[in-house]
This record gives structure tokens, sequence and C-alpha cells, in this order.
């Protein structure tokens, strides 16, 4: 009786022992699943995902494109931008603070083409109205007068990034007309840019609506709002336009020959007789910046909202925030980006330390591991219930090195988009890399980040290491291969976010020395 209960506690204690092991082992490929499904959803994210589609509208606002060369152009300009005004439109817009390329003076230019544009107009029912081919008197105040004796005067004012046009109707008639003003950008399509939100730009309704250039390239889309705004965004700039009207229809649609226009078109205004009526519309063309975005907030209701952070949003603009604080005391990037790293691991240092200490018990205990793997070479089960006994005497776990892994994920997605839509990083170097925002074209960092990676990997593979017949084996062989991947994947990485994988690894070793060399 004795015998068969002795029997049944060591079945029990076998089965205790492989469950307990089992659990581990799927924990292991779950995190190794994890860590592969989370890179297969950004990389689906970012160049295959939808995105919603709001109503497809196929009305268009019916305005003609006139021949307007004869109609003389006047340049208007801040401390921060330049551009041409020509009648109702506004073009070739340069940014002084940013150069087109690293080295040269040349300013980036938006709406540079000679068939990109941003009109203001105003469509009149009763009256006529200006056109794009109407020669106004020209001054400080631009003026025009038609047939029926209605005065039309335009002021245009440039502060910063945001150009304000104030229109001016008085009705010197004895009857009443009806104005609708409009405005509207017309562009060429880009390609669409991997990770970034580009194409067009909607707020609406309280709320960000964005469609890619592909989508706006095959499909017309609309929105009614009582107050809004429209326009383009790139990687690093915004071309936007909003009017102080009411009930107006946003719209962004292709148009015949290949360019797409956004507009807004308000509901009828009435212009009773003997009035005048005053109409501002503010035209953004600038960065994508939030100190930017802000101050011209105060014109443009929303616009400090279009900064897309990404679904970590709450990491990113803490590290935007961190990175240009940081960059204020060193005036470099690249070791901005280097001390924005030692913080993080910092911060993570409990946690890191918690898990190291672990991995370095793990080694102390090889030594024990390997007698208990030695005496029951012939008793599998008894072997796998000893070594539980272990671990759970030693209190240590053979994953205990995951969770500093786990948390660099949501960091990474987040330190990804933080340095994708940096305007800053544009064109900032640091060593042989001539700008950190996009990819090494030497592929060095790409390799030293690779190697990094191997070299903690080996660290951590000798403080746990796995017996051949433990079913976390198999997971832990698939680990060694992550070095390989991340060094392919990173490759065409921004720099910048390389560089800080790179010291977050070197960190990461220098932390496990010395925790193994105190513990011991």
């Amino acid at each position: 009786m004795v015998k068969y209960l002795d029997n049944n506690s060591g079945f029990n204690s076998w089965v205790a022992a492989r469950d307990a092991n089992s659990k581990k082992s799927k924990f292991s490929g779950f995190l190794t699943w994890t860590i592969v499904f989370l890179l297969a959803w950004w990389a689906f994210s970012v160049w295959f995902t939808p995105k919603q589609q709001p109503v497809v509208e196929n009305k268009e606002l019916d305005v003609a494109i006139e021949n307007i060369a004869n109609i003389p152009v006047k340049s208007i300009e801040s401390e921060k931008i330049q551009a041409s005004v020509q009648g109702i439109r506004v073009f070739n817009i340069s940014l002084k603070d940013f150069p087109e390329k690293i080295h040269e003076k040349d300013s980036v230019k938006l709406l540079a083409d000679d068939k990109e544009f941003i009109e203001v107009g105003l469509l009149a029912n009763g009256t006529a109205a200006p056109k794009m081919d109407t020669n106004w008197t020209l001054g400080s105040v631009m003026k025009w007068k038609n047939s029926d004796g209605v005065n039309f005067s335009r002021t245009i004012e440039i502060k910063d990034y945001v150009i304000t046009v104030k229109d001016e109707i008085q009705n010197n008639t004895k009857r009443d007309f009806f104005i609708s003003p409009y405005a509207r950008v017309v562009r060429n399509a880009e390609k669409d840019t991997a990770g970034v939100a580009t194409g067009s730009i909607v707020f609406a309704n309280e709320d960000i609506k964005r469609e890619s250039w592909n989508s706006i390239s095959k499909k017309s889309y609309a929105w009614a709002t009582q107050a809004g705004f429209i326009g383009f965004e790139e990687q690093y700039w915004q071309t936007i336009i909003s009017m102080n009207s009411v009930d107006q229809t946003l719209k962004v649609h292709p148009l015949s020959d290949g360019r797409i226009q956004a507009e807004t078109l308000s509901a009828p205004i009435s212009v009773p007789a003997g009035k005048t009526i005053t109409i501002t519309t503010n035209l953004f063309a600038g960065p994508k910046t939030p100190d930017v975005l802000k101050v011209a907030a105060a014109q443009i209701s929303g616009i400090d909202q279009t900064i897309d952070y990404g679904w970590f949003w709450f990491l990113a603009r803490p590290f935007l925030w961190a990175l240009d604080a940081l960059y204020s005391l060193v005036l470099n990037y690249g070791l901005a980006i280097i001390l924005l790293t030692i913080c993080i691991r910092i911060l993570m240092w409990p946690l890191t330390r918690k898990s190291f200490s672990g991995m370095a018990a793990m080694q102390k205990m090889q030594p024990e591991m390997q007698r208990i793997q030695k005496l029951y070479a012939n008793d599998k089960m008894r072997m796998q219930t000893e070594l539980m006994n272990l671990y759970k005497t030693s209190k240590t776990s053979p994953m205990s090195g995951c969770l500093p892994m786990l948390l660099q994920i949501p960091i990474f997605f987040a330190l990804y988009k933080a340095l994708l839509i940096a305007v800053p990083l544009r064109h900032a170097g640091f060593l042989w890399l001539q700008d950190l925002a996009v990819m090494d074209p030497y592929f060095i960092l790409p390799v030293l980040m690779g190697l990094t990676m191997w070299l903690q990997q080996q660290l951590q593979t000798t403080a746990t290491k796995i017996d051949s017949d433990n079913p976390a084996a198999q997971t832990q062989k698939m680990m060694k291969w992550m070095p390989l991947l991340f060094t392919v994947l990173f490759a065409w990485m921004p720099s910048g976010l390389v560089l800080y994988w790179t010291v977050s690894n070197l960190f990461g070793i220098g932390q496990m020395w010395w925790i193994k060399r105190t513990t011991k």
C-alpha cells in the first residue's frame, strides 16, 4: 500500500512538472509568435491595411481653369515663408527655414509646379464676382468693381506659416444677392510613404479624417460640416485651407488631368442691399511640428490635432518632447537619441534588474542542473520533477528574461513613429550618417545592431541554458535567428531608430555584466 502511494506521488510530481514545463514552453512559444505577429502586423498596417472610407460624392466644384498668364504676379512673405500671388491664386510657397537638400541654400517649396496652387474665390448668384482672370487694382488692398457697382476688396496678411485672405463685399445696389465663398488646393498626386500619413487630411465635425494618395487618385470623397478644414499632407509638410463660413462642404477628388483637388465650398451667404460683409479664409503651408501647429490653431481651429502619432501616441508624444529637450542640451540629434535611450533604460531598470538577476541566478544553478541531468539521464520524468523543484526552491524561471523584451515592443513602435514624423530630425547628421530620418546608406549601423543583439542573446542564453529534451529548447533555437532577422529588417529603417536599438543593446549588455559581477 505504501509503495503504491509512493509511485502515485512520483507520478503526480512528474505530471505537475510536465504541466509546469509545458506552460513555460507555451509561454516561450507565445512570446516568439507574439514578436513575429507584431512585426507582421506592423508591416501589414504600413503597406496593406485599407482605411475607413467616407461617403463618396460625385459632384465637383464647377470653377473653370482659365488662362491667367497675363495677370501680374506679386510676392508676399513673412519671416518663415515666401509666396507668389496671382489674381486669386497663391502658389510657389517657400519654407525659408528648411533647405530642400543637405548643404544647399534652396528652400523647400510647396505648390511649386506651374499647375499647383491654392485658390480663394467667390461664386455669386445675382451679380458678377471676381474670377481667376480678373485684373485687380493692386496695392496694399486688392480692389475690383463689377458692372453692377458692387465693390470687392481683398487684403492678404501673412504671419509665420498662415496666410489670411480677407474679402470684403460692399453691395451698393438696391437688391440682395448671394455669395458662395470657396477655396481649393490643386496639386499633383504623390506616392504614399510607408508608415506615414500622406494624402488628404480633413477636419470635419471635430474629427480628423485621412485618405491616402492612392485612394483620392481614384475616388471622390465629401464631408458636410459646420466648420473645419481640408488640404494635403506629406511626411513633413501640410497645405491646409479653412474658411470662417458656418455651413460648408469639404471635398477631395481627382481631376481629369491626374491632379488632385481638395476644396471647401460654403453655403450661399446673403449680401443685403446697401450692406457690407467680410469673409475670412486662412491658408496654412508649413511643417508638421507641434509648436508651429499650436500657434496656427489660433487661426485654424483643430490644426494642432493633425500630427499622426500612431497607436502608441501616449509614448510617441513624450518621446518627441524629450528628444527636443535633450537636443537643446547637446545640439546634436544623434547624441540626443543616445541620451533618450539611456533615459528609457534607466526608467526600465527595476524590471531589468529583476529579470537579469533571475538569469544570473539561473547561471549559478547550472552545476546543480547538470548534476540532475546526469543523475537522471535515463529517467526523464524524475529529471523534470527535480528540475522543477530546483526552480521552485530557488524562485527562478528559465523565462525570466522575457519581460524586458515585451516592454521593448511598444517602445519600438512608438519611437519608430516619432522618428518618422520628427521634422527636426530631417537632415540631422551624426558621425557618418547625414540624415537620421532615413536608412543608413552603408548598412553599418544595422550590422552593429545585429552584432550587439547577438552578443546580448549569447549572454542571456548562457544564463538560461535549457536542456535539449525540454520543449522550450525548440523556442530557444528559433530565437537564435532573431539577430539576423532584425538586421535585415532594420537595414531599411530610419537610422535614428537603429541607433536607439543599438545603444539599447549595448546598455543592456553593460547592465547584465554589472548584475552578474555584483551577484557573484
